[in-house]
């Protein structure tokens, strides 16, 4: 199953540059793949347009954010990647204190409507 969140960097382009650079393969630390494949995700990707950044994580029917969210704020060194990686973010505008990645809500899917039209 896919789900899809978003969040707001900086609008800074030296910033943006060095959050993309912390992202590649040979700087993203081990750690936090490690923590990402032992949730359970099959593969996690990171869009940007401007500043804004959609994540769109592929897991199983039974993957849990809030286990996911609960493991990383057990882990220090997720928790390092975390605090080094909000000096590059910022919420949206309608996120309440403390939220990060929003998770979107699909408004159309051309898949479905094509099935519901073909009853």
């Amino acid at each position: 199953m896919r789900r899809y969140y978003a969040l707001d960097l900086k609008d800074d382009p030296a910033l943006i540059a060095e959050y993309e650079c912390w992202h590649r393969p040979e700087n993203i630390w081990p750690d936090i793949v490690e923590s990402i494949r032992a949730a359970g995700i099959h593969d996690l990707e990171i869009f940007r347009a401007g500043n804004r950044l959609v994540m769109v994580i592929d897991a199983p029917e039974d993957f849990s954010p809030d286990a996911k969210a609960a493991t990383d704020a057990a882990n220090p060194r997720v928790q390092a990647w975390e605090a080094l990686m909000w000096q590059f973010q910022q919420p949206l505008p309608f996120a309440k204190p403390g939220e990060k990645w929003m998770p979107m809500t699909r408004m159309f899917s051309l898949k479905q409507t094509l099935a519901s039209r073909n009853r």
